[in-house]
């Protein structure tokens, strides 16, 4: 009786450990962006780069913590499935969420190239899947054509700088002293975030016959992206499109590129066939039409919203009944 007990107390321990990450890695993510962002002002960064590098590291550094620490506890399933399972959460959920409160204009052609980057990205995913994992020299690979996409995209703009942000139009901008207490606090929050979300998340699968690879791309994906939800929210009500789209279509290169990059330099990833034959020829076939809706229509429109939405929830019933 008492050994029933205490495994029913340390069951709901699991539960604990998911919502206390989960709220660690939301709080960490908001202050790391805040902080990057105030301090990639103060060093009269433009928007653009703000937004590629800034925004988009710091809303994708949950899924870097986690897939560390999983990486590091052997759990490879939460590593792919986590940066998978974002990848699909942030264009199905999170910007049919955003496009829901208000249509996101697309016709810039940052966007329209970036969305590019991500497909090509993706395949090339799917392709290293294919072969069986990711090693380190693919690892070194995927951060060289990050730092080559990025210096292509700073000198593309730098002919055509964008307004540098005013202060007088936030007299609360944050002090550069403030603004590195904000990254730094921001850091050690996603550090203990990920720890907790991975420990509890990997105890609730094996004690439900949940496979890792599932809870990597439900529970562990939709957590790890609150900071990409939350930024895609304000801009949405703010009505800031290009940065709604922005933040997403560069989250979704960083995940690949950058997350799974950095994981394998530090271990090398062995990528499960489940991964290759269902869920990332879906997060292809998801950047697929996020990209043939911008290229086509110019927009995400409500109706396309609700769309991404019903396939998203389809994707989750899917992911339980298999």
């Amino acid at each position: 009786m008492l050994n029933t007990g205490a495994n029913w107390v340390i069951a709901q321990l699991d539960y604990v450990w998911v919502m206390a990450g989960l709220a660690f890695l939301f709080i960490g993510g908001e202050g790391l962006v805040r902080g990057a962002t105030a301090l990639a002002r103060r060093l009269k960064l433009s928007n653009l780069i703000i937004g590629l590098t800034v925004v988009g590291f710091g809303t994708s550094m949950p899924e870097l913590m986690v897939s560390l620490q999983a990486a590091l506890k052997d759990t490879p399933d939460i590593v792919v499935g986590n940066v998978v399972g974002s990848n699909i959460a942030n264009i199905l959920l999170i910007m049919g969420v955003g496009a829901l409160i208000y249509p996101m204009d697309s016709k810039s052609a940052s966007i329209q190239r970036d969305v590019a980057v991500m497909i090509v990205a993706t395949i090339g995913l799917l392709v290293l899947a294919y072969r069986g994992g990711i090693d380190r020299l693919d690892a070194q690979i995927m951060l060289g054509c990050l730092i080559t996409y990025l210096v292509v995209v700073y000198v593309l703009e730098r002919g055509n700088p964008e307004q540098e942000p005013s202060t007088q139009d936030n007299p609360a901008e944050l002090g550069i002293f403030m603004a590195m207490a904000w990254v730094s606090l921001g850091l050690l929050a996603l550090v203990v975030g990920a720890d907790s979300l991975v420990k509890g998340a990997t105890n609730i699968a094996r004690s439900f016959g949940v496979s890792e690879g599932v809870i990597g791309l439900t529970l562990v994906a939709v957590g790890t992206s609150l900071p990409e939800l939350t930024v895609t929210m304000i801009a949405a009500f703010k009505r800031q499109s290009d940065m709604a789209l922005g933040n997403l279509i560069g989250s979704c290169i960083f995940n690949i590129l950058a997350i799974l990059g950095l994981t394998a330099l530090v271990a090398p990833i062995a990528i499960d066939a489940r991964f290759t034959q269902v869920d990332i020829p879906i997060a292809l076939g998801v950047a697929v039409l996020a990209g043939l809706c911008i290229y086509i229509f110019g927009k995400i429109g409500r109706l396309i919203a609700l769309g991404f939405l019903a396939a998203y929830a389809s994707y989750m019933a899917f992911l339980f009944m298999i």
